[in-house]
């Protein structure tokens, strides 16, 4: 169990790091939004290659994000039932459904989004927009996103076996939204 909570550390680790990027790419596609706004109206200068820069910045901080997401115990959840259960029920809940939805889904879709940037890459497939970028760099994202969240599903697993077994202290807390 120590090895395998060692290898959870380093997901966790290496998905707080990728969340910091992240955070950065949120500053600067807003920077870039105000600047195209601002050179569009004060001066009549418009790109697309702006536009689709923000669109790419915000697809891999979803896609970089939604590992740290999970971390921290964030994703949406129907709290009808997990919020009125015990500790070791909300494990419970946890251990089926990171085994029956998440890590099936998104192993699957890392999957399955592998071909759709390979043949971008191998094509060096451009957007079809005047000024438009090349699509691979945001198509990595898909495979990469996805692999990263799998990556954190085994991590949130190796956890909640380890609070069951007693080799870690249950800590399951997270915001709930206002009601």
């Amino acid at each position: 169990m120590k090895f395998l909570l060692r290898f959870s550390g380093l997901v966790d680790a290496m998905n707080e790091r990728l969340s910091h990027i992240a955070d950065w790419l949120v500053l600067l596609s807003c920077a870039i939004s105000a600047g195209n706004a601002f050179s569009r109206y004060a001066f009549s200068i418009s790109s697309n290659a702006w536009l689709e820069i923000q669109w790419y910045m915000f697809g891999a901080l979803v896609m970089l994000g939604a590992s740290y997401t999970l971390k921290r115990n964030e994703h949406v959840r129907v709290d009808i039932v997990y919020a009125n259960v015990s500790t070791r029920r909300q494990i419970g809940i946890d251990i089926f459904g990171t085994i029956l939805f998440l890590l099936p889904a998104t192993l699957i879709l890392a999957y399955l989004s592998w071909p759709v940037f390979y043949n971008s890459w191998t094509e060096n497939e451009i957007s079809s927009n005047a000024g438009g970028l090349i699509r691979w760099p945001i198509k990595i994202f898909l495979p990469l996103g996805f692999a990263l969240l799998s990556l954190q599903g085994i991590s949130e697993l190796i956890k909640r076996i380890a609070m069951l077994t007693g080799h870690m202290q249950a800590d399951l807390h997270y915001e709930r939204p206002l009601q």
